[in-house]
């Protein structure tokens, strides 16, 4: 399947994102070892992607030592790509948590080394932090940012009236404001994307760099008859996952993925590449993070660009009625 990458600024930046991602969550370090991650961000780079995302908390920090290891291994030149990482959960004692300026400090440095890099382009606030004030988070960016250890910053699953107040504070006092918000977005959860951030879109050019667009694999209907034994609701530390999909609420939600099946076999495409491709139609979605342990799956997932145009206004209504009822 021959497909071309796309590439879209990140909100009012000028950074130009993949606007498929490939991200660590999960796979690396508990699916995945050095080799296999290795394979797949290698498949990634040389199809076009351009940004890879990860975080203090994915296995406790392995993750970002592993795809640092494979960054230097594979010798890409810095200018070629974009890292993230985020910041709120580095660890267990209060000064390890939340978004106060040591933290974000401290968790930035700590980045820097895991992933061996001397900036990282993407620092992600990992949730809001109730504790600490919005304008010490906006101050502890702006200082890392004028030091050059990071050239971007943004929020994740924050609210609206948040990133909102984060921009304030940033015009206020002449600090740098966030750039992108990387919030979870799906068939199933359309909410933030589709509704709430919608003013800032238009007022701040909020940029967005979306996660589980497959709802963490429900939208692929590999669980419509159960779980198979390689899925990730048996991967140890996620066993909320495996609970979570076995609520009444997954069940339905596994009714209308089933239902969704005609509609991605009369376009002759996968249920993967229909839900894919339902976020790759919003022009408010910068780029969407994969989660892949398998080449098959990567290949699979990136061949939606090249169906992509099958997704018109009256397929989004179909799958919307599906959705709404």
């Amino acid at each position: 399947m021959n497909f071309e990458m796309e590439y879209r600024r990140l909100g009012k930046s000028g950074l130009k994102v993949s606007v498929f991602s490939f991200g660590s969550w999960v796979t690396f370090s508990n699916q995945l070892n050095e080799k296999a991650a290795t394979e797949l961000m290698e498949y990634a780079y040389d199809n076009g992607i351009n940004f890879f995302d990860n975080a203090e908390i994915y296995a406790n920090g392995n993750s970002e030592i592993i795809m640092g290891k494979i960054l230097k291994k594979t010798g890409w030149s810095r200018d070629t790509y974009i890292l993230s990482s985020k910041v709120f959960w580095g660890g267990e004692k209060p000064t390890q948590i939340g978004l106060s300026r040591k933290h974000i400090t401290d968790g930035c440095h700590a980045a820097l080394k895991r992933l061996q890099v001397e900036y990282i382009d993407l620092f992600f606030c990992h949730r809001p932090d109730p504790e600490t004030p919005i304008e010490e988070t906006v101050r502890a960016m702006d200082v890392l940012i004028q030091q050059g250890k990071v050239l971007y910053w943004g929020t994740s699953e924050w609210e609206a009236e948040q990133i909102t107040e984060a921009y304030e504070i940033a015009e206020k006092f002449n600090l740098t404001p966030p750039t992108m918000e990387q919030p979870e977005y799906n068939l199933f959860n359309r909410g933030k994307i589709e509704k709430d951030y919608l003013p800032l879109y238009k007022k701040y050019g909020l940029g967005t760099t979306i996660w589980s667009p497959l709802a963490s694999g429900l939208l692929t209907g590999k669980y419509n008859h159960g779980f198979p034994s390689n899925s990730r609701v048996y991967v140890k530390g996620y066993e909320w996952l495996k609970e979570q999909f076995e609520s009444d609420e997954t069940i339905q939600k596994i009714g209308k993925v089933k239902e969704l099946q005609p509609i991605a076999e009369r376009l002759e495409i996968s249920l993967t590449q229909l839900a894919l491709g339902y976020c790759l139609k919003n022009p408010n979605v910068s780029t969407i993070i994969l989660g892949a342990s398998k080449k098959e799956q990567l290949k699979e997932n990136l061949g939606t660009l090249s169906i992509v145009d099958k997704i018109t206004d009256s397929t989004i209504k179909d799958i919307n009625k599906v959705l709404d009822k």
